[in-house]
C-alpha cells in the first residue's frame, strides 16, 4: 500500500515543482525593449540655382533655295554650232561667258542687207532735201508772191523719206540685237541646274536651252513660330523709311557624308505675309559665296534640307534647370533648409530638348532633379550626398521587478 502511494504520489509532486518553478520564472523575467520603426526620408538629387544671363538660341529648319534661277530661253532660231564645255549640270559660268553659240550666218546676211537698205533711204532722203530746196528757188525765180505750199516744197515727199530712212535704221538695228542673240551669254555669275539641248540640234524662239540659277549667294526660308518671336529682333522693313534693318546672326547646319558642316549666315529680311495654315511667320536667311571651297567644306547645294541656329535676345535673372525639372503645371520642386519639400510655381521662358529657362525662383534655390512621384509638400527628405539623420527615437517600456 505504501509502495502503491509512493509510485503516484512523486510524479505528483514533480508535477508541482515543475508548475511552481515556471510561474517563478514567467514573473522574474526582464523586460523587452520596444522600438518604434525607423522611418527612412527618401533621397534626392538636387541642384543649387543661381540667377544667370541666358542667350536664346533658336531652331528652326529650312531648304536651300537659290536668290535668282532663270530658264536660259532662246530668242532666234537657228542650229546650235557651239557649246561651252561648262554647259552641263553643276557647271559654273561667270557674267558674260559664252554658253553657246546659235548659227549666225542668216543674221550676219541680215546686217548686210540692212546696211544697203539703210544706204538707200539715205539717198533718198538726201534728193529729196534737194528737191524740196530746188522747188523753193524756183519760187523765186518766176517772182511768185507769198510762201510756196507744202506740196510745192515737196515737204510730204520729205517726210516720208526720213521715215523711210529712220525704219532702215531701225530694221539695220534689229538685226545687229538678232545677231547678238545668237550668243547665248551667261546673265550673271551662275551654276548649270540643267542643260536641254546639244550641238547640232535646231532650235527656234522660246526653246528652253539650261536652266540656272545664281551664285553669290542662296537663301534659306526659315518658318518662325508666334512664341519664338518674343526672343528674336527680326529685321522688318516699312513704308515710311528707307533705313535697312539689322541683320540677325544664324549658323546653319547640315549633315553630308556622315559629317556635320556648319556656314554663317544671316537673317535679312521676313516675308510679307504668315502662313494660313501653320500661323506661322517665315525670316529668309543668306549664305554669301556657298559655292567657295574653305576648309574642305562642300558646297551648299540647292535642294539641300538643314538646321538653323539663329541668334536670339538675353535673358536676364534667369535661372537654367534641367527639362526632367519642371513638373506639368509649370511647378518645381525645391527642398527648404530644414529638408522640407516646397512646390513652387515658376514662369517658363525659354524651352529647349534639355533644359527649361524660368523665374520666380531666389539665388540658392536647391531644386529637385527628376520626377519626384512623393514630392507632397511638406515631405521630409534627405538630399544625396548628406549624412544620413540619427535613428528614430526608441520607446522604451520598463518591466515592474518581482515583489
Amino acid at each position: 500500500m505504501k509502495a502503491k502511494l509512493a509510485r503516484i504520489g512523486f510524479p505528483v509532486l514533480v508535477l508541482a515543482a515543475s508548475a511552481a518553478a515556471g510561474i517563478i520564472l514567467i514573473q522574474t523575467a526582464p523586460t523587452a525593449e520596444r522600438l518604434a520603426p525607423e522611418v527612412s526620408p527618401p533621397v534626392v538629387e538636387v541642384l543649387r540655382v543661381e540667377p544667370q544671363s541666358y542667350a536664346v538660341t533658336l531652331e528652326s529648319r529650312g531648304t536651300v533655295t537659290p536668290r535668282t534661277q532663270t530658264s536660259v530661253v532662246a530668242e532666234v532660231s537657228g542650229r546650235v554650232v557651239t557649246m561651252a564645255d561648262e554647259l552641263r549640270s553643276g557647271g559654273f559660268f561667270e557674267m558674260g561667258e559664252l554658253m553657246l553659240q546659235i548659227d549666225p550666218r542668216n543674221y550676219e546676211n541680215a546686217v548686210t542687207i540692212a546696211h544697203a537698205e539703210l544706204a538707200q533711204a539715205e539717198l533718198t532722203l538726201q534728193e529729196e532735201v534737194a528737191r524740196g530746196a530746188q522747188a523753193k528757188e524756183d519760187w523765186k525765180r518766176l517772182g511768185l508772191d507769198g510762201e510756196p505750199d507744202a506740196l510745192v516744197q515737196r515737204r510730204p515727199q520729205l517726210d516720208s523719206a526720213r521715215a523711210a530712212a529712220a525704219a532702215a535704221d531701225a530694221r539695220l538695228d534689229q538685226a545687229r540685237i538678232d545677231l547678238s542673240r545668237t550668243r547665248i551669254e551667261a546673265p550673271y555669275a551662275s551654276r548649270v541646274l540643267e542643260k536641254s539641248v546639244d550641238v547640232g540640234q535646231y532650235v527656234s524662239p522660246g526653246t528652253v536651252l539650261s536652266r540656272i540659277y545664281a551664285v553669290d549667294y542662296v537663301e534659306i526660308r526659315l518658318p518662325i513660330s508666334n512664341d519664338q518671336l518674343r526672343h528674336v529682333d527680326l529685321p522688318e522693313s516699312y513704308r515710311d523709311t528707307d533705313s535697312a534693318p539689322a541683320p540677325v546672326p544664324v549658323r546653319i547646319s547640315a549633315e553630308i557624308g556622315g559629317r556635320t558642316h556648319v556656314w554663317q549666315a544671316q537673317i535679312v529680311r521676313t516675308e510679307g505675309g504668315i502662313d494660313t495654315e501653320t500661323r506661322q511667320w517665315f525670316a529668309v536667311a543668306q549664305v554669301d559665296d556657298p559655292y567657295a571651297l574653305r576648309d574642305g567644306r562642300p558646297p551648299l547645294k540647292v535642294g539641300q534640307f538643314v538646321t538653323a541656329q539663329i541668334q536670339g535676345r538675353r535673358i536676364t535673372d534667369a535661372y537654367v534647370l534641367p527639362r526632367a525639372a519642371l513638373r506639368p503645371g509649370g511647378e518645381v520642386v525645391a527642398v527648404t533648409p530644414d529638408r522640407l519639400i516646397d512646390r513652387r510655381s515658376v514662369e517658363v521662358m525659354w524651352e529647349t530638348r534639355d533644359e527649361v529657362v524660368v523665374r520666380g525662383l531666389e539665388p540658392g534655390d536647391e531644386i529637385v532633379l527628376g520626377a519626384a512621384h512623393f514630392a507632397v509638400q511638406g515631405t521630409r527628405v534627405r538630399v544625396a550626398g548628406e549624412e544620413a539623420p540619427g535613428s528614430a527615437d526608441r520607446l522604451r517600456t520598463n518591466n515592474r521587478e518581482p515583489g
